[in-house]
């Protein structure tokens, strides 16, 4: 490598000599960088290839004003091709020029490049080999987004010869539909980059909670008390549409108080939060969540008990009849579930009506303290409440709902805005405060993330901008939660730095899953810090060896690992 300072004569020379023809594969050969040059006097076309993609895949530096830009060039992989072929004689970088690098393969389109990376080497490919990459990265082949890619795909096995592989070309015209959401998968740009190494802590947490027998089963709705209490599921989707399910994921179940969160948001869409709360308020109540009392201001405490919560169905789609409304929130529910299973238990729905003797308490208390807007019907109202509760869901499609929660409003399968930014904050504010009953301000200290549980044993979890997450299993403890959806909440923020108020820049003691390699959290020094390094690990870790460039130290109760090799940001 020459080391030497630009001037402008140089500068010229260089542009100069970037431009002049290449005669043969064995001439001196400069290739554009930031920096520096880098000269070759013997190397062979498959050296000199070599030469250019380390060139275009390393690091970007700090370029002088004056440097000329910066282009990689990607050269074609079948058959060894020329490096004076793949330069052109005119340094033009009009759109005309950029067309024949690409058609001449020496710019690989996206979706070359993602055939390269799934192929390794080889012609062709497996279908089944990329199907199995993709679910890898998290995407499911049903994925909402990825219709168009299946759909081709399967057209396409349907007339190769053999009906299982596909050569380049054909891999790119299945592709290319969707090659944008493709390349960020296995670019490993999604929220949980490393989602193998996730999911496998996922199902690790998932075990350990299996184990616990303790709870027992609502038996107050006759309906619920008919589900084993073997059953334990726990689904998750990502902002990105990553899913992972482990457990009874399929089963239905009804969302039950789970349902409370999402109406709450519907109606803050619909109206505004002035609106929604000059019926009820925001703080937390203290009592059970079937209490006969209001505020000092004669409100329901919250919509996340079955006063406000009678309250706010009472406010969704005002003036049309029961059935409008019911179709009005499934069409809602559904489109946050991604268009995935939302279904109506009506023995559910008639077993509530038939002993929900409290809730009628509720209602007629709420109607003396004139708590409904005017001209309400509230026994039609209460209907309606009930109807809500027995909408079912399994912990696939509500781990959606979760996601959209989590996602600002947007479903994160279809892109569709379904929610406001102003409900969903809303909606996450009070869960947080809210959601868990009377087990509420311990679950906030202990877990700190939104979520909101039903009798049914759900527990609908929100980790906002990164995920949601369902938790099912029936036994509940004597405040009415999930015994193994508690437990999993509990471990689950233990092992990853989900908790609201973790320090994501220096609390160590935690994997941060957002990073790559997610399973240490990174830290990086530059050559000139090696000194003020082995300070701080002499503190931390007296036991731990001298520090050496090339050397990472991992201290396993921390799980800090320090690395050497890359400039500080």
């Amino acid at each position: 490598m020459l080391h030497f300072r630009f001037s402008t004569v140089l500068k010229e020379l260089l542009e100069a000599t970037l431009k002049r023809p290449l005669s043969g594969s064995r001439q001196k050969t400069w290739l554009p960088t930031r920096h520096c040059c880098f000269g070759t006097a013997s190397l062979d076309a498959r050296a000199q290839l070599k030469v250019l993609h380390a060139a275009a895949h390393r690091p970007a530096l700090r370029t002088a004003p004056f440097a000329a830009p910066f282009r990689s060039y990607c050269a074609k992989t079948e058959g060894a091709v020329e490096l004076d072929e793949q330069l052109k004689k005119d340094g033009d970088s009009s759109e005309a020029d950029s067309d024949k690098r690409r058609n001449a393969g020496i710019l690989p389109s996206l979706e070359d490049l993602l055939f390269y990376t799934v192929a390794e080497g080889q012609e062709k490919i497996p279908a089944h080999k990329f199907l199995t990459a993709l679910k890898a990265t998290g995407l499911r082949t049903g994925d909402p987004r990825l219709k168009e890619c299946m759909e081709t795909l399967k057209e396409t096995l349907k007339n190769t010869t053999d009906g299982v592989t596909l050569d380049r070309h054909l891999f790119k015209k299945c592709v290319q539909s969707n090659i944008v959401l493709l390349t960020q998968a296995f670019r490993k740009k999604f929220v949980i980059p490393d989602f193998q190494s996730f999911t496998s802590h996922i199902d690790e947490l998932y075990e350990s909670a299996k184990n616990l027998s303790g709870g027992q089963v609502a038996d107050y709705i006759p309906q619920l008390a008919k589900f084993s209490p073997d059953l334990w599921a726990v689904s998750l989707c990502t902002v990105d549409g990553q899913r992972h399910t482990v457990g009874d994921t399929k089963v239905p179940f009804c969302l039950q108080s789970c349902v409370k969160p999402l109406k709450y948001a519907v109606a803050v869409h619909d109206y505004s939060t002035e609106y929604v709360h000059s019926f009820i308020g925001k703080e937390p109540s203290g009592l059970r969540f079937n209490k006969l009392f209001l505020n000092d201001d004669d409100k329901p405490h919250n919509p996340m008990v079955n006063a406000g919560a009678i309250v706010c169905t009472s406010l969704i789609k005002q003036g049309a009849g029961n059935a409008e409304k019911f179709d009005y929130v499934m069409n809602f529910l559904k489109k946050m579930a991604g268009n995935e299973y939302v279904g109506f238990s009506n023995a559910t729905f008639q077993s509530e009506r038939e002993s929900g003797d409290r809730n009628f308490a509720i209602g007629y208390y709420l109607k003396e303290k004139k708590c409904f807007p005017e001209g309400t019907d509230m026994t039609s109202v209460l209907d309606f409440y009930f109807q809500l509760c027995s909408i079912e869901v399994t912990c696939e499609s509500a781990s959606v709902m979760a996601a959209t929660l989590a996602n600002g409003g947007i479903c994160p399968i279809t892109g569709e805005r379904v929610l406001s930014p102003e409900a969903v904050r809303n909606t996450l504010s009070l869960m947080h405060s809210c959601g868990m009953y009377d087990f509420s301000g311990q679950f906030a200290f202990h877990v700190g993330l939104p979520a909101k549980s039903g009798v049914a044993g759900g527990i609908l979890l929100v980790v906002p901008n990164v995920m949601g997450i369902m938790c099912w299993s029936p036994p509940l403890d004597k405040l009415g939660n999930s015994v193994r959806g508690i437990q999993f909440c509990l471990d689950l923020v233990e092992l990853f730095n989900f908790h609201n108020y973790d320090n994501l820049r220096h609390f160590a003691k935690k994997h941060d899953p957002r990073r790559e390699g997610g399973d240490q959290r990174l830290h990086s020094f530059g050559p000139m810090d090696y000194e003020s390094l082995q300070q701080e690990l002499a503190l931390k870790a007296p036991l731990w060896k001298k520090v050496s460039p090339t050397e990472s130290h991992q201290d396993s109760s921390t799980t800090v690992v320090y690395r050497m090799d890359k400039v500080a940001e």
